[in-house]
């Protein structure tokens, strides 16, 4: 191999560790603060609403309806496999309705 490649190895494999040890100083630091709390808790949700809103992005009207009635059963419900299992059938009957 190359002195090239070596580097690049090196490089990448300092920015991976650097990238999870910033993660976990960032985490406790966080967490050792009382009034940043909160937001450590509330994160998971707010990437998962992230990550949803982004997937919706140009969608059919059939999804975005799926999706409205999979918000409003975890609602209702506030258990993650009822929720899914309500969305998919929302979004195959959609579809087999022909919306």
């Amino acid at each position: 191999m190359t002195p090239n490649q070596w580097m690049l190895i090196l490089f990448l494999g300092l920015a991976a560790y650097g990238i999870r040890l910033f993660g976990l100083l960032g985490g406790q630091a966080i967490r050792n603060n009382a009034r940043l709390r909160p937001v450590l808790e509330d994160l998971p949700g707010c990437l998962v609403v992230g990550l949803i809103a982004a997937s919706l992005a140009n969608q059919p009207v059939t999804t975005w309806i799926a999706a409205a009635i999979a918000v409003l059963v975890a609602i209702w419900s506030n258990n993650v496999v009822v929720t899914m299992m309500i969305g998919f059938m929302a979004i195959l009957g959609l579809r087999y309705l022909g919306f």
